[in-house]
């Protein structure tokens, strides 16, 4: 059995498979999400078992992080996999991660918020060579980080 990670928070989207908690292969597309995952998981379930799915629910574009938790959401149900999910920091060591401007998404210890830097830093997520299961938590809902504009 296989475990899949998606994270689908800016480009490229990055899918990593993995056997044991070890990574052995990975997919990066820059495509738009909503094109690239039905494509790539038509590849993913040819070859292998899945058993868990994990995704980076959120912050990061909100499209995107749409799109990733209705296909695999769906996929999940469909086929019965355990679907499981962590915040984008899980992937990028922690770092601020580009808003809007010169905002930034920023986790404390109690929570994610927004602060305005000078600099704006460049999304940078990379998937673990490594993963364990109990590090995600079955709460799978999005995490947008602020509302929408209105």
């Amino acid at each position: 059995m296989h475990d899949v990670v998606v994270i689908a928070l800016s480009s490229p989207l990055l899918i990593g498979i993995y056997k044991d908690g070890t990574l052995i292969q990975t997919v990066e597309s820059d495509e738009h999400t909503s094109e690239a995952l039905p494509v790539i998981f038509k590849d993913i379930l040819k070859k292998y078992k899945i058993k868990n799915i994990i995704y980076a629910n959120g912050p990061g574009s909100f499209m995107a992080i749409k799109v990733a938790y209705i296909f695999l959401k769906t996929l999940s149900v469909i086929n019965n996999y355990t679907f499981l999910s962590t915040d984008a920091f899980f992937f990028n060591e922690n770092r601020p991660i580009k808003a809007i401007g010169k905002l930034c998404f920023v986790k404390t210890s109690q929570s994610i918020e927004t602060q305005i830097f000078k600099d704006v830093p460049q999304n940078s997520f990379a998937l673990p060579k490594q993963i364990k299961i109990d590090d995600f938590s079955h709460d799978t809902l999005p995490i947008y980080g602020i509302d929408a504009v209105g």
